[in-house]
């Protein structure tokens, strides 16, 4: 027997909704009501209605706001506003926050019933064909990831083990190894798949706003919060929530994180009460959590809380066995996105690849794949990576931890007078001696560059890190390290 679908009723005015309800009662539909706004939240959450029948002018506010909570607690509801009075501005005010239709009263029931069929059908459209390209790319990005490497057929071992249960994993890796993909894994082999997913940049989001982007706030908590606002545990409540870049949540806010995991409750800012929540934290990072632990940034008892079941994903160039495939599969993928059709990789591209080392992971070569199918040019993307030459990670450790046993060039000996009068002579004939600010500004560059190569040591070459580090934009520091590319070319091409 099919279930009927639910429809809630948002208006204070009584005998009104009770006429809504009785007549879509007839037609099957299953009703239930709200006579307020906070009514209307609560309902919606324990009702979880396909449909909301809102009125403009439900108590205590206007249907503006309404709607939109409504909309922060269930995006994909959709919501049919009507009205006696409300003014054009104040209509396509509606359509902007996400109104499915507006009908004015006096209406026609079966005027009515048509708007509820068509934004039901085009909501059941919307989510076929969402849930058909989420599973197709879920299949895609996963079974990808686990390609032929025994290492990553480990990883999926153990997520398998772990996605049923509602323990905590800290996934580790370096910047674009895929962290989010295992995380959506868990997500979507667990007994959650069917509630929210709820990604959270912790490095994206500035630390004076993260707690009330995680944990909302109440009116008059601060100054402008004039309404109540549903943090992403609310949002996630009986679902998952991913905090990406844990590692940079700051050190007062990963107490009350550590709260929530701990009692499953949380408190809104300026709120006074706490609220219980059902939520699977899933966290990653690619930071040593270890050092940060060592060094005071980051709690040692969240740490452990976090680090149940970690999983460690490693970079590319420790499975280069899988980078054919990735070719492959990106350029199956960008090929039909961009409806271009360019020539599969010669054998001596992908070994060329094969001996890169790739520092930003999967996701620089599927950035180069990109632009290998928009451009199809082969010569190109090896002159890209050949051009490329990163700092080894070896290297990087040696120069980070003796920084002042800097070697300087072997110099023959020479006769300091036969130095000098050398010296001399060749200054007066070529008039290339350097002039002071020549010398300071060649020093600057030097010093410049070991500091740009140390932090994007520490950081695993997280370049978006590395120029929050630096204290410059993440534009400039791409400028930076272009022009230390073409600098070491030139060099290179002086010396053959």
């Amino acid at each position: 027997m099919q279930s009927k679908t639910r429809i809630l009723i948002a208006d204070d005015d009584q005998a009104m909704a009770k006429s809504l309800a009785e007549y879509l009662s007839r037609k099957n539909f299953e009703v239930a009501f709200a006579a307020s706004q906070e009514e209307s939240l609560r309902t919606v959450r324990s009702f979880d209605p396909g449909l909301v029948l809102l009125d403009y002018s439900l108590p205590p506010t206007d249907g503006n706001d309404t709607l939109e909570r409504l909309k922060q607690l269930r995006p994909e509801t959709p919501v049919i506003v009507y009205s006696g009075d409300a003014a054009p501005d104040a209509v396509f005010r509606l359509s902007k926050l996400g109104a499915e239709d507006y009908i004015a009263v006096p209406f026609q029931l079966n005027d009515l019933l048509s708007r509820i069929s068509r934004a039901l059908e085009k909501r059941a459209a919307t989510d076929g064909d969402g849930q058909l390209r989420d599973r197709v790319r879920r299949q895609s990005d996963f079974s990808t990831l686990f390609g032929t490497s025994p290492r990553m057929e480990e990883i999926k071992d153990t997520i398998e083990q772990v996605a049923e249960t509602s323990a905590t994993v800290l996934i580790r890796g370096e910047s674009g190894t895929g962290k989010e993909v295992v995380a959506r894994m868990i997500y979507g082999q667990s007994l959650r798949r069917e509630k929210p997913f709820v990604k959270v940049n912790c490095a994206a989001i500035p630390h004076e706003l993260l707690e009330s982007e995680l944990f909302g706030y109440e009116p008059g908590a601060f100054t402008g919060a004039n309404r109540q606002k549903l943090g992403k545990f609310d949002q996630a409540n009986y679902g998952t929530l991913f905090l990406d870049e844990i590692s940079e949540m700051h050190p007062a806010l990963q107490a009350k994180l550590l709260h929530v995991l701990q009692d499953g409750q949380f408190s809104r800012l300026g709120g006074k009460r706490d609220i219980g929540v059902d939520v699977r934290v899933l966290a990653a990072t690619n930071k040593f959590l270890e050092q940060a632990v060592a060094q005071g940034a980051f709690r040692e008892d969240l740490f452990y809380r976090l680090n149940v079941v970690t999983v460690h994903i490693p970079p590319l160039r420790e499975r280069r066995e899988e980078i054919p495939l990735f070719l492959e599969f990106f350029l199956r993928k960008y090929s039909e996105f961009y409806g271009k059709q360019p020539p599969p990789f010669s054998e001596y591209a992908i070994t060329r690849m094969m001996d890169y080392t790739w520092p930003g992971n999967i996701r620089e070569l599927e950035n180069l794949v990109k632009r290998y199918v928009i451009v199809g040019n082969e010569s190109q993307i090896i002159r890209e990576i050949s051009t490329h030459k990163p700092i080894m990670y070896s290297e990087a450790a040696t120069q980070v931890s003796a920084p002042s046993q800097t070697v300087a060039p072997p110099v023959t000996p020479v006769p300091p007078s036969l130095g000098t009068r050398t010296a001399h002579a060749r200054y007066a004939d070529n008039d290339d001696r350097p002039s002071l600010l020549d010398i300071g500004r060649r020093a600057a560059m030097h010093a410049e560059r070991e500091a740009i190569e140390r932090v994007l040591h520490e950081t695993r070459w997280n370049r978006r890190q590395a120029a929050k580090i630096l204290k410059i934009s993440y534009k400039a520091l791409l400028n930076k390290l272009k022009l230390m590319e073409d600098q070491s070319a030139e060099s290179r091409q002086h010396l053959t």
